[in-house]
């Protein structure tokens, strides 16, 4: 009979993938099939900031630039 096994693990640096199940039994072969997540396969940059703490705090890139003149501004030269 045979039987699968669905992990879900990390690219470790170097593109390399551990898998650990201790009833793989060993010295036996199997067969690997690795696919990646929809969810982090083609998400871009911007995706990933949008959805992090914190990210409307400037909706602009004129924003920003007001911001970091303010900053400047302030500082005492």
């Amino acid at each position: 009979m045979q039987r699968a096994l669905h992990l879900k693990t990390t690219v470790l640096p170097g593109g390399k993938i551990e898998i650990v199940d201790q009833s793989l039994p060993v010295g036996e072969s199997v067969d690997v099939i690795v696919s990646q997540s929809e969810d982090s396969a083609g998400r871009s940059a911007v995706d990933i900031l949008s959805e992090a703490p914190g990210h409307l705090m400037f909706k602009t890139a004129a924003e920003v630039a007001l911001y970091l003149k303010e900053e400047r501004d302030s500082w005492d030269c």
